[in-house]
């Protein structure tokens, strides 16, 4: 027997369909939201200010407990441009692995629109 179980996100802000689970903490409190493409890189750059003169506490946010890599993830040549436009920028970043989530609003900032 096949057991088949599908998750459909919603997003919370408009109502439409979500495409990723963004997490992001304010005032000692961690929060978790479903967003469109679109609804998430406009929260991003919204915190892009702030995020890019912050201190980063060394630790990353834990998420909501059934992860926050579902949805879709970045293509890995997004990834690519990311880890490029750092090293061009003077950012320091790994080559390998999950790009930080402060590193990707920072990247989008600076391409929006």
């Amino acid at each position: 027997m096949v057991r088949r179980v599908q998750e459909t996100l919603e997003d919370d802000l408009d109502g439409g369909a979500a495409t990723e689970t963004v997490t992001f903490a304010l005032d000692g409190r961690s929060f978790v939201i479903d967003l469109s493409a679109d609804n998430a890189a406009s929260l991003r750059a919204a915190f892009a200010p702030w995020v890019g003169v912050a201190r980063p506490t060394g630790a990353e946010p834990s998420g909501n407990g059934r992860g926050t890599s579902r949805g879709v993830r970045a293509r890995s040549s997004d990834s690519a441009d990311i880890r490029r436009w750092a090293l061009e920028n003077g950012v320091p970043v790994n080559s390998r692995g999950r790009i930080p989530s402060d590193l990707r609003a920072r990247y989008e900032a600076a391409h929006a629109g």
